[in-house]
């Protein structure tokens, strides 16, 4: 039975439902400074904990229709959200990288992004609970990744701070703001920890890109023109995960373009 493909399937997807149930407990309760591990989950505003069968993900949602079974307040959809795509990502890294060590690191990677996104959104900040262990995490993780060593690691650590801390001190010299945040620069210094130096430059421009199409659409509908601010961090995450799935050969085809010297 667990020979078949969809049966594996079936069985990282609830895997990756219940890390995804996990994940939203860290968006609630980092931000706030308070432990991920107890107490036990309760309802924000009445405070009553919340029975194992209120909080089977997405299930426990559909059937409570989206309120606490007690005071009757609404749940944000964050939470069926986040469990669902955390769910489809490991159901697709399974795809990608079958049960190796790269799937797990990838798909441990892939929640901080989550959860680094979800907060920077909320709260507009970045944890450097997460992103400073993340670096470390990432530099250990080169040793055991096939696509890159330590030494790509290093320079992805280097160039990921570096070039957003050169590009927010540039920002701020020119427009006499700040343009660039300290969360930002740790965020791509992970990244550059997990991915290598190559997957920063795609990141950068990838999540520039989207930033700037994004931006400009949110401005136009709040008519705030370039004041209206967004953050950041969201892009670099997509970015990355773009890279995890898709990076590699894209560069491959951008270089092979070049040197058949169709661009």
């Amino acid at each position: 039975m667990f020979n078949s493909p969809f049966m594996m399937d079936l069985i990282i997807f609830i895997f990756g439902l219940a890390i995804g149930s996990f994940l939203n407990v860290c968006i609630y309760r980092i931000p706030k400074g308070e432990s991920i591990i107890s107490p036990p989950s309760r309802c924000p505003k009445c405070k009553r904990e919340i029975k194992f069968y209120d909080n089977i993900p997405i299930i426990s949602f559909i059937l409570l229709r989206g309120r606490c079974r007690y005071c009757g307040a609404t749940i944000s959809w964050q939470y069926p959200i986040v469990e669902f795509i955390t769910g489809i990502f490991a159901v697709t890294l399974l795809e990608f990288y079958g049960i190796t060590l790269s799937f797990f690191i990838y798909f441990f990677f892939i929640c901080a992004l989550i959860v680094v996104s979800c907060i920077d959104l909320r709260e507009r900040i970045i944890p450097d609970i997460i992103s400073l262990p993340g670096i470390a995490i990432g530099f250990f993780a080169s040793f055991f990744l096939p696509s890159i060593n330590y030494l790509d690691s290093i320079i992805g650590i280097v160039a990921g701070g570096g070039i957003l801390l050169l590009v927010g001190a540039g920002y701020q010299l020119i427009m006499k703001t700040e343009g660039m945040g300290g969360g930002d620069i740790k965020l791509l210094a992970m990244m550059g920890a997990f991915l290598g130096w190559k997957a920063v430059i795609f990141i950068l421009l990838v999540s520039s890109f989207l930033g700037a199409i994004i931006g400009s659409i949110l401005a136009l509908i709040k008519r705030e023109g370039r004041k209206y601010e967004i953050p950041y961090g969201p892009f670099l995450s997509i970015a990355a995960i773009l890279y995890i799935y898709f990076g590699r050969a894209i560069i491959y085809w951008y270089l092979g373009l070049i040197f058949h010297g169709r661009i």
